[in-house]
This record gives structure tokens, sequence and C-alpha cells, in this order.
């Protein structure tokens, strides 16, 4: 098949690419690095001729309200549009478990806007819900850093390495569409204030941990369930140890 990645060049495109192309389907990495640009459509009918499946994974450059809304409803009703026009068969995008429960947060509101377009649209879709990534650990800490003192909430959280991301998402898009959404999750189930000082601990980094309640998560206060699957996510297989010695 010839199966077209939205974000190709990315850390989860990229990835994507060389696991559909290995199993001997036509992967094309789409981004503005090479030409295809959902925002203002350059390259993108061009790209998606003679596609059966697209795969959305691309994020907006700016997380700030208004930019990170107007990317994801730009850019999804110009995929989709280019989509119906070339004849695709199954949109998968990626998006992020939590999303319905977070919406005081102007990201995951603008996420639902695009899940909000994808489900609205007529061509058949799975939509995939990830926890968070692993390699984000770092820029997590960032944002709830004072100082030499990284304030978290204690909320649990079960994250997922992005190698496992892709494989999921390769496995999706070989697949037939759910016009529905499922989740996937790392193996560990563990507080984020917790996992954020073991992943600090393990690159030597001296800043400290203090695990708050109150602490927001960019702009919202968690609880156990607002980052967590539910009852049958698909697993994956890398533990933060293995990941860690990976790094």
């Amino acid at each position: 098949m010839k199966i077209v990645v939205i974000g190709g060049t990315g850390l989860i495109g990229s990835k994507l690419v060389k696991l559909l192309t290995a199993r001997g389907h036509e992967a094309v990495a789409a981004s503005p690095n090479t030409g295809v640009n959902t925002l203002t459509g350059e390259g993108l009918a061009a790209a998606l001729q003679g596609a059966q499946v697209v795969v959305d994974v691309a994020n907006s450059p700016s997380f700030e309200d208004k930019a990170v809304l107007d990317f994801f409803e730009t850019s999804g009703r110009n995929l989709l549009a280019a989509e119906a026009a070339a004849g695709v068969q199954h949109h998968v995008a990626l998006s992020v478990v939590g999303t319905e429960r977070l919406q005081g947060s102007g990201y995951f509101r603008a996420k639902l806007a695009q899940e909000k377009l994808i489900k609205a649209a007529t061509i058949p879709y799975t939509i995939v819900h990830a926890t968070q990534f692993m390699e984000f650990l770092g820029g997590i800490a960032q944002a709830g850093t004072e100082g030499q003192t990284v304030r978290l909430s204690p909320a649990l959280v079960q994250p997922i390495a992005s190698d496992d991301v892709a494989a999921a998402m390769a496995d999706v898009a070989l697949g037939i569409p759910v016009n529905g959404t499922i989740e996937i999750a790392g193996p560990e189930r563990v507080g984020l204030a917790a996992l954020v000082r073991r992943y600090l601990a393990a690159i030597g980094d001296a800043r400290t941990v203090v695990a708050d309640a109150a602490a927001p998560y960019f702009g919202v206060q968690l609880d156990d369930a607002s980052l967590t699957p539910g009852d049958a996510p698909r697993l994956g297989a890398i533990t933060f140890e293995t990941w860690m010695t990976q790094q």
C-alpha cells in the first residue's frame, strides 16, 4: 500500500516510515521539510495521489491556545478534504489519552477539535490515544521547574516509549478502520512526580522534585484518572529502565 505519514520527519513519524517501509509498503514522509504543508495545502494533493492510508502524527509548533487550535483545525480540514478528493480509505490519527477529560487546557481543547473533525468526515478512521511519551519527561520536568525545585502532580501516569508508539501506529495503519478510538500505554503505572524524580536521578540532574497535588500539568490539575487509560489498552513492552539504557 501507499501510506502517507503526515509529520513523517518527526519523532514518531520517522520511526513509523521506517517500520512501514521494512514491511514492504510505500511509506511517504510528508512534512514542511519534504514540501508538504497541511496548513497551506502546499504539496498535499500530490503527496496523497494513489494513497490508501494517511497517518497523521503531526503536532503544533506552538502550544499557545489560539495558535494550537488554529493549527489542528486548519490542518485537519485541509487534510481531510484532500483525502476525500484522493479516495483515501483509512485516516489514522495520533492523539492523547485523557484528551476529553482535560478541557481546561488549550492544547487538549485543540486535540478534541481535531478528533471531532475526523469523526464528522466521511473517511473511515481510527484515532489512537497514547499516554505520555517517555521522551517528553525532560520537557515535563522543565515545565514544572522553579529554581532548583520541580513541582509536579503525584497523579498516576503510564508512560510509553516512542518505539512502542510507532509499532502500534504501524499495526493500526495496516489494519482495518475501527471508526472509533483505541488506547495505547506503557507497561508501568506510576506517579508523575515519582517518575520524573527517577528520570532526573538517572541523568544526574540535581533538581529536587516535590509532589504537589495542586501543581498544574500544562494548565490543568490532575487526578489518577486524568492521564491513565481505561481497562483494555494495548501495552508497550519497553519499561522505563529499558528505555533509559537506550538513551
